[in-house]
């Protein structure tokens, strides 16, 4: 049995869990799966190999240490699953597996009792190991080097699509597969909407250019957002925020380290902010935790109580969207350690005027 399919096991209640998510699948088992409507499922239990319940529309090699069931359409789901799920278990099931296959699992009885599978799959994804920790450091090295080429796009009477319609061929140029989100390109007053998607604003003399982008390098995901000034230095209250923002970055970066509480990360920049008097301003969370998704289980934020782990990979994204005045974001991604983090990012955080 693999280590990531024994640690998902050793944090669960269940006795067996039926794992749906594809990405998921692709964290234990190293294989990719688009099933679309069909069911898809990984059966993994102690004791036993684990089971990959596959569409024969989708063919597939033989996979190490992996049984694999075969299905068809007119097959009944029930039927098969019954005869590798003890209907005496405790069943996880995660997140994502539908109610048109949970609900009739249920009436069947296939188990004694249905959990929550899908904590014991996240917590585990949430520590990062050596390889996922170097295959992240090189995925933010590619968007460090894009956002340089990127900042270079913007000149006068640039819309913000045409900008976000360039991203894509030369994150590619640099060695990546694509985006791991859809960029955020913002110009003056758009800079205060949080996740304003790019549309047919040009770029004029002064204005604040916002860029958030990120990419994938051999399915692990880069978060990065900076804020730059369009041939213009900011006035005085923007050089305020700017650098409200940029303390607040650096301060909870400062906080990070393994024992820690996300919530007091979370509030180790949201006081910076609040302090200098942009508290109401500063409206989302402060991180999301990243690696085959952009946005996976577990942030940054007063809600979120855990205590940090070390292989944790999450980003420290402060931001105040003042409409008045400006939008400004500066956001890195890090990774905890035993007595502190690595930062991923090396893009400067100085204030920039570009064009």
């Amino acid at each position: 049995m693999n280590t990531r399919i024994k640690n998902v096991l050793d944090r669960s209640e269940a006795d067996e869990i039926l794992i749906s998510d594809p990405l998921a699948i692709y964290y234990l088992i190293n294989r990719k799966f688009s099933p679309g409507e069909r069911f898809l499922g990984l059966l993994i239990k102690k004791d036993m190999r684990p089971k990959l319940f596959l569409n024969i529309l989708f063919p597939c090699e033989e996979i190490d240490g992996v049984d694999i069931v075969s299905i068809n359409d007119t097959d009944i789901l029930t039927d098969v699953l019954s005869d590798h799920i003890d209907p005496d278990s405790i069943l996880g099931v995660d997140k994502t597996l539908q109610a048109r296959f949970l609900l009739p699992m249920q009436e069947a009885k296939l188990a004694r009792k249905f959990i929550n599978g899908s904590l014991a799959v996240d917590k585990t994804r949430a520590i990062k190991d050596e390889e996922e920790k170097q295959l992240m450091r090189k995925s933010s090295k590619i968007n460090d080097e894009a956002m340089a080429i990127f900042k270079t796009l913007v000149r006068d009477d640039i819309s913000e699509k045409q900008v976000a319609d360039q991203l894509l061929d030369i994150y590619r140029s640099l060695g990546a597969e694509g985006f791991s989100f859809e960029p955020i390109i913002a110009f003056g007053k758009n800079a205060a909407d949080p996740h304003h998607m790019p549309d047919d604003t040009k770029l004029k003399y002064g204005d604040v250019v916002l860029i958030d982008v990120g990419c994938t390098y051999k399915g692990y995901c880069s978060d990065m957002t900076r804020t730059f000034f369009y041939k213009k230095g900011p006035n005085k209250d923007q050089e305020k925020i700017y650098n409200l923002v940029r303390k607040a970055n650096e301060d909870a970066q400062r906080y990070v380290k393994e024992g820690v509480r996300l919530c007091d990360i979370d509030k180790t920049a949201r006081d910076v902010i609040s302090d200098g008097g942009y508290g109401r301003y500063f409206s989302h969370r402060l991180g999301h935790f990243i690696g085959i998704e952009d946005h996976e289980y577990g942030d940054v934020s007063s809600a979120f109580k855990y205590k940090c782990e070390t292989g944790n990979i999450f980003s420290i994204e402060p931001g105040i969207y003042d409409p008045e005045t400006m939008g400004c974001r500066i956001e890195d991604l890090v990774i905890v350690t035993e007595d502190g983090c690595e930062v991923l990012n090396s893009y400067p955080h100085d204030i920039e005027i570009i064009g």
